[in-house]
């Protein structure tokens, strides 16, 4: 059975039907604004809006206009301040206006098809916070979709309108609670044509990259690794040291069927002596993702308040917020500044006092700056003594271990560090990472770790790897020639592109604005077998357009470039805009490393 209805991004053809449908509908028969001549009725915004249309064949049926926050402006700006409406001012609301369907139409499904199209395209471009006017007349169909009034009502023309807003991953799960039925039915009948997938990820948190849909996460396919280029997980492009290698192999039947040391005491001690640290302060774990639940879930609670930077690792937003459910606030990166921490900004937020937690991840990732030590050190010092931080310091070899926060953390009571093992020294399959704090935060995060947390082969491989910094010093120098090479041919392949290069193992590559978006980039560079990582989930300040892509060895470093040319070059030909939209079960959007 075909589809009937199909839900798309408006084309050009498309806005002189929205402008009319606009005027029949809130001048003539609404009374919202004064009849114009032409019978078009247009918008101070149209210029900067993104309008999602649904059509039956040829027949157009309706349409929902959205405001994404990077246009500095917004619809309900010509009726209330940003001191009337302070959550304007927030970085990551997207504003729903103009939901609107052809008479005919209005007892069918159109309308909230247009709702549901729209949360799914914000939830994608890293939204967090939705605001809409709604007309008193159908509050009742916006309340149900989990939208809630502000306090706040505008009057235009012969029209009232309630001021609504919702948090997007509560209104994402109304929508996948409460109206199960109808999205299922939804899907069945509409041809998505969004650079979205139809349905949101299972709990909203892509972990790791989605390179192993087409590798085979039920390992019967393992050949089509040799087919895949997995630049959109940054683990290591290089082998881990010889050491550890010979240690994987000397015995792997041993290996398998033997318990390992019940707390990883010998890779304890071994990070002490190579860190130069108490053993006492240290606190193993297999990954920084099983430290990161483990201290969070015992140190937070929905009371908690924490700070996270902004564009940031996901996985901290993930726990934070969707695990733990505290109170998350966001301090925002800016493109304008290259994306560095600006000290004095931070220290007035946090000297505010609010917070229990503040997350730095140095280098962060995704957008690859480092932050000094010293700056750090006098941004903690000045803190407030009751405001923890977690220093997570993943990637900080390929800048300076000597500029590693870990000494003070094991004085400091305020100071956590995290370091995992697995992306600096090849060992993600493995999985080991440490923690350093005072002694009384170490013994309780021991204290909760499960018996055998760290695998056998994990405590084997992380122990050589340790013994030969030789080895990986080299691979990390290597990783910069590397990384500034590929840089240099993507923007080479295009004067549209900017690229950016990270200090760590990635670097970035955004579109230019009004070309196809991150995520047509990604699906049409699978075709070519490469899989990058669209950034737009993670923060509205990459506007969609933003990829990251994680430096590979030499060939395939060149497979990357050649895909990125040919699928840029199709994208931009006059035939991109009937592209298919991304496959459903083939995930383009995440935040895990």
């Amino acid at each position: 059975m075909g589809r009937d209805l199909q839900l798309r991004a408006a084309t050009t053809e498309d806005l002189a039907w929205i402008h009319e449908l606009r005027h029949r509908v809130y001048a003539e028969e609404l009374g919202q604004h004064a009849p114009d001549p032409t019978g078009r009725l247009r918008d101070g915004l149209d210029g900067d809006n993104v309008y999602l249309v649904v059509a039956c064949g040829a027949a157009r049926v309706g349409f929902v206009s959205l405001t994404p926050p990077w246009t500095g402006r917004y619809g309900l700006d010509k009726y209330l301040t940003r001191d009337e409406l302070p959550l304007l001012t927030e970085g990551d609301v997207f504003e729903v206006r103009i939901l609107t369907v052809e008479p005919r139409w209005r007892a069918t499904a159109a309308a909230p098809l247009l709702m549901y199209a729209a949360l799914r395209w914000i939830a994608a471009r890293g939204g967090r916070r939705v605001v809409a006017m709604g007309r008193t007349e159908l509050l009742g169909m916006y309340l149900s979709a989990g939208l809630r009034p502000s306090g706040r009502a505008v009057r235009s023309g012969a029209l009232t309108f309630e001021v609504l807003t919702g948090g997007v991953a509560e209104l994402t799960r109304v929508t996948t609670d409460r109206h199960r039925t109808l999205v299922e039915r939804l899907r069945s009948v509409v041809d998505w044509r969004l650079d979205v997938p139809f349905a949101p990820g299972p709990d909203g948190c892509e972990h790791g990259g989605a390179s192993f849909t087409a590798i085979g996460a039920d390992f019967r396919t393992l050949h089509r690794r040799h087919e895949v280029v997995a630049a959109d997980v940054l683990d290591a492009w290089f082998p881990p040291a010889p050491g550890v290698r010979a240690a994987l192999a000397e015995d792997p039947v041993w290996m398998a069927r033997t318990s390992p040391p019940t707390g990883a005491e010998g890779l304890s001690a071994e990070i002490a002596v190579a860190r130069g640290l108490p053993a006492g302060t240290l606190a193993v774990g297999a990954g920084s993702s099983d430290l990161i639940f483990r201290a969070f879930g015992r140190w937070l609670t929905p009371r908690s308040r924490v700070l996270l930077m902004d564009p940031g690792y996901g996985e901290y937003a993930h726990v934070t917020e969707r695990v733990v459910g505290c109170r998350v606030d966001r301090f925002r990166l800016r493109r304008e500044d290259g994306w560095r921490i600006d000290p004095a900004r931070l220290s007035a937020v946090v000297g505010s006092g609010r917070y229990d937690l503040v997350v730095v991840v140095n280098p962060n990732n995704p957008t690859g700056r480092h932050a000094p030590a010293a700056e750090l050190r006098s941004l903690i010092a000045a803190a407030p003594a009751r405001t923890r931080w977690w220093i997570d310091e993943a990637y900080l070899g390929y800048v300076d271990p000597a500029e590693s926060l870990a000494g003070l953390a094991a004085t400091d009571p305020r100071v956590v560090v995290c370091t995992s093992l697995s992306k600096m020294y090849a060992l993600s399959g493995v999985r080991a990472a440490y923690l350093v704090a005072v002694p009384d935060t170490a013994a309780e995060v021991r204290r909760w770790t499960p018996p055998w947390a760290v695998g056998l082969p994990a405590q084997l491989a992380a122990v050589a790897a340790l013994r030969d910094p030789a080895h990986y010093g080299a691979c990390w120098l290597r990783t910069h020639e590397l990384r500034r090479r590929l840089a240099r041919e993507l923007a080479e392949s295009s004067r549209t592109v900017v690229v950016e290069e990270s200090v760590a193992n990635f670097l970035s590559v955004t579109l230019p604005p009004g070309g196809p978006s991150a995520a047509r980039l990604v699906d049409a560079c699978r075709r070519h077998g490469v899989y990058l990582r669209d950034l737009s989930p993670l923060s509205p300040e990459y506007q969609g357009r933003t990829v990251r892509i994680a430096v590979r060895d030499t060939a395939e470093n060149a497979r990357i470039v050649a895909a990125f040319r040919a699928s840029l070059e199709l994208l931009l030909s006059p035939r991109s805009a009937s592209r298919a939209p991304v496959p459903e079960g083939v995930p383009a959007v995440g935040s895990g490393r």
